[in-house]
């Protein structure tokens, strides 16, 4: 049996079968803040333990760097479509970003622009996304395109094309054009299923085979996430996907979770990723996507 004891001035361990006892010693002890506090950069310079561990001191991780790439690919150059597929007319590159745009003279409707260069099922995304002038956008993975049953586009909509209809999972965003729109970004909303929305924005969720989901934790307030959500700026969104569970993460803060445990799920397949715009009159801006395939 492999454990790590730590032994102090001031207490001895004595395992007695698979039990561990701790027994004062006659030393007396450390008051609260009578030693200095370990120096950080010092630390850090002592090699870990497995349980990452040094000199008896437990550190905590460092943030992420959102600007860190390293094991990720990028996929958009900042020049051109390459690899992207979308309504003409609608998605462009402006500026280093894929920008996409419906007016009233050129309606786009709900659509999509995919990426056609790679298919992921377990993987880390990084973006950063702008919403402006209204209306309604997401990011699809594992996702598939085609025209669902019972889909039809709407009136004054462009016609429907299969390779600019997607299905599957979306980590939400919306610019604010109503009270329902503010609560939206960040949760994960099922896109042209029957399911819909999942987990709302501030909810841990588990869904089962033949069962409906089921509330198993609270992230937070769901209006007071919604201060993390920079209404027509750049925001930076993290997406992960692992087996069944997946995380969206909006500037730094987890804003939903799913846990689904159903293999047969849309949620839980390998698949194409992808770029929403929706409604009139609406400007969505994404930049800065970098993909690490882990399967």
């Amino acid at each position: 049996m492999n454990r790590l004891l730590f032994v102090s001035r001031t207490a001895q361990f004595i395992a007695v079968g698979t039990l561990l006892f701790v027994v004062p010693s006659a030393s007396p002890q450390a008051q609260p803040g009578s030693q200095p506090e370990p120096n950080r950069e010092e630390l850090l310079k002592v090699k870990p333990n497995i349980a990452g561990i040094r000199n008896g001191h437990f550190l905590e991780p460092d943030p992420m760097d959102f600007a860190d790439h390293t094991g990720y690919t990028s996929i958009f150059d900042g020049k051109t479509l390459t690899d992207w597929d979308g309504m003409p007319g609608v998605w462009k590159v402006e500026d280093g970003a894929i920008v996409g745009e419906s007016t009233k003279d050129h309606n786009a409707g709900n659509s999509f622009i995919v990426y056609h260069g790679a298919e992921a099922k377990d993987f880390d995304l990084k973006l950063e996304i702008k919403a402006e002038w209204g209306g309604g956008s997401g990011v699809q993975y594992r996702s598939s395109t085609g025209i669902p049953p019972g889909r039809v586009a709407a009136p004054g909509e462009a016609p429907l094309n299969p390779r600019w209809v997607m299905i599957g999972p979306q980590a939400d965003f919306w610019y604010p054009v109503n009270d329902a729109a503010k609560q939206y970004s960040g949760q994960l909303y099922s896109q042209n299923t029957s399911r819909g929305i999942i987990a709302w924005r501030g909810q841990v969720v588990e869904s089962e085979p033949g069962k409906l989901p089921l509330l198993v934790g609270v992230i937070g307030d769901r209006n007071k996430l919604g201060a993390y959500v920079k209404d027509g700026e750049w925001n930076q969104y993290t997406i992960i996907a692992r087996g069944g569970t997946i995380i969206h993460i909006l500037n730094g803060q987890l804003m939903a979770v799913l846990v689904d445990d159903d293999p047969n799920s849309s949620n839980n397949v390998s698949g194409l990723i992808g770029l929403q715009i929706e409604g009139i009159p609406c400007k969505v801006s994404f930049r800065n996507l970098w993909l690490r395939k882990i399967d």
